[in-house]
């Protein structure tokens, strides 16, 4: 007999049927329900996370349920309903946020679904709390103390269960091999691709020799791709053929998907294995417009990029693949936006915050994917170096563009935001004067002007070097930073270039648009001499620095049509 009824063709049919199946099978150590019509204590359900998510890790599972507005009536189970955090979406975002601050690694719900399952024709609503299992070696904490279920209740995680986590063995999931698979469920394309790379990288002519000479199974175990004569999971990944892909637990894939302005979906791509070849697929996806921007008040012309740099691409994407955990399931995503492009991927961040990598001496305590990362890099897919990250922040600092966003909230999903324009003049306008600020410089500064937090410590920085102004639950980037172009332009205002900054913005104009009527000169100079002329002086000024390039055969008329003719540069 059905608990409720819902329609086939509805938005997260699965979670309906998923409801249905824990419903059947009532309560057992991964799975929890509370009515919670009302309200629920926040230190009761962060006991629930750790107790489930532990569980869930010692039953080798990738995950475990907390469910509120379902409880049992006269031994009958029900769907009741519940109001908690009812209304603004953000609500549910934001106690993902609250359970992380009192998690040891930040680990929150992988995702909380809202659904209304209907009964008797009324709807009822349901969250469904998906909370992961705890880390391999790691025991999921709530305020620093272990939990587990016991029957229907929560209990200190005993000692022994404590122990059988932190013994676990951290394996690697890409040097695993296939039992099934040979190196006829390989790509040759992928093989050949693979061989070029390898010698490019190592860029030894003995070496390249030697790889010419090999076979294609002698060359994968060289590399290590096949052990034994298997083929690991990061050989099928990066070379396997993509009929073959059903021999993974979960097949690996990247999707493309194109938002526009409103924020709906226009169009979308899938992309298989082999991965070796895939970024330029996805990128050829992907509209890099010309984005022109003026970093500086001073200058007349506008700089001019594309929105987003190919190696940073690249090397985002490439990431995503080194260091996804596979074992989650799931996808790959790169989406993209009208101004970003946002790129996420299943498994937490190893190195837990950002700024962790952003100081020069960091190294991470280990790879998830050794083998995947090792080849990746071997192949001049990726920089095992721990330099990527931080090149990739150089580079939009060094376009006066906003810093990459980190989201790493969740502990089992990274998500990586790029921009593809500037956001704030004054940030711009302060990287642009100030092109000797570190990285963690610069970073702090890109908070400010994005609005997010920024700890005591670094807003005591950057008041230091008089970055910042305000109070510090109201900062903004101090005006005094750009001090030199407000200076430079009330000075100019008043007195003006000299005549060589005049003559050099008149032959910059006619390289650029090859010809010019006077009146364009006129509005090219106009705002640009001094306030103390007059309309009549400023005339003057203009034919008086015609004439003098003229003179100094630079420039000249192309007819003597003074109605017709245009001023050119001289050949």
């Amino acid at each position: 007999m059905p608990y409720f009824e819902y329609s086939k063709s509805i938005k997260d049919v699965e979670y309906y049927e998923i409801l249905e199946m824990l419903m059947e099978r009532w309560e057992y150590e991964i799975v929890e329900f509370k009515e919670a019509k009302g309200g629920y204590d926040t230190d009761k359900i962060g006991r629930y996370f750790s107790a489930v998510s532990n569980e869930a890790n010692l039953r080798q599972q990738q995950y475990g349920w907390l469910i509120f507005g379902v409880g049992e009536q006269n031994k009958k189970k029900q769907v009741v309903g519940t109001s908690f955090k009812k209304g603004d979406k953000s609500l549910l975002e934001r106690f993902k946020y609250e359970i992380s601050r009192d998690t040891a690694n930040g680990m929150t719900f992988y995702d909380i679904i809202e659904i209304f399952p209907i009964i008797d024709e009324k709807e009822y609503r349901v969250l469904m709390f998906k909370i992961p299992a705890a880390a391999t070696g790691i025991p999921t904490d709530w305020k620093t103390n272990y939990y587990e279920r016991a029957g229907e209740s929560l209990v200190p995680l005993k000692q022994y269960k404590i122990d059988a986590i932190r013994s676990q063995e951290r394996r690697d999931w890409s040097k695993q091999v296939l039992e099934q698979a040979g190196i006829e469920h390989l790509d040759k394309d992928a093989i050949a691709l693979a061989r070029e790379k390898y010698k490019e990288k190592m860029n030894q002519e003995h070496i390249s020799q030697e790889v010419d000479a090999m076979t294609d199974e002698q060359f994968l175990t060289k590399i290590k791709l096949i052990i034994n004569g298997k083929i690991t999971h990061a050989g099928m990944l990066l070379l396997g053929n993509s009929d073959y892909d059903y021999m993974f637990q979960s097949a690996p894939g990247i999707m493309w998907r194109l938002y526009g302005a409103d924020n709906m979906d226009r169009d979308y791509a899938i992309f298989k294995i082999p991965f070796i070849n895939v970024v330029d697929k996805v990128f050829a996806k992907v509209r890099n417009l010309t984005y022109r921007y003026m970093p500086n008040q001073m200058t007349l012309f506008p700089m001019e990029t594309e929105q987003y740099d190919s190696w940073l691409m690249r090397e985002l994407l490439n990431n995503c693949i080194a260091h996804t955990n596979y074992q989650l399931g799931g996808r790959i995503y790169v989406n993209e936006f009208e101004d970003r492009l946002k790129f996420t991927n299943p498994g937490d961040f190893i190195p837990q915050k950002i700024e962790n990598v952003l100081e020069a001496s960091y190294s991470p305590p280990f790879y998830r994917n050794q083998l995947l990362a090792e080849s990746m890099a071997a192949f001049h897919m990726i920089d095992t170096a721990t330099l990527g990250i931080r090149r990739a922040y150089n580079i939009q600092k060094a376009k006066y563009f906003p810093m990459p966003d980190y989201n790493v909230s969740s502990g089992i999903q990274v998500e990586v935001t790029i921009y593809g324009k500037t956001l704030n003049d004054s940030y711009m306008h302060i990287l642009y004067d100030h092109q000797d600020l570190d990285l963690q410089t610069v970073f702090l500064l890109d908070r400010i002007q994005k609005g997010l937090p920024v700890e005591k410590e670094g807003v005591d920085r950057l008041r230091s070097q008089k970055l910042v102004e305000g109070r510090l639950t109201s900062l903004y980037l101090s005006a005094s930073a750009a001090k030199s172009i407000d200076e430079s332009t009330s000075y100019i205002k008043n007195k003006g270039f000299d005549d060589k900054y005049y003559k050099d913005l008149i032959v910059e104009y006619l390289k650029q648009y090859k010809k010019a009527k006077k009146k364009d000169i006129r509005e090219l100079l106009w705002d640009k001499l001094p306030d103390a002329l007059s309309d009549a002086q400023k005339e003057h000024k203009v034919s008086n620095l015609l004439a003098i390039l003229k003179k100094n055969n630079i420039i000249d008329t192309d007819s003597s049509n003074q109605q017709r003719s245009h001023w050119i540069l001289r050949q």
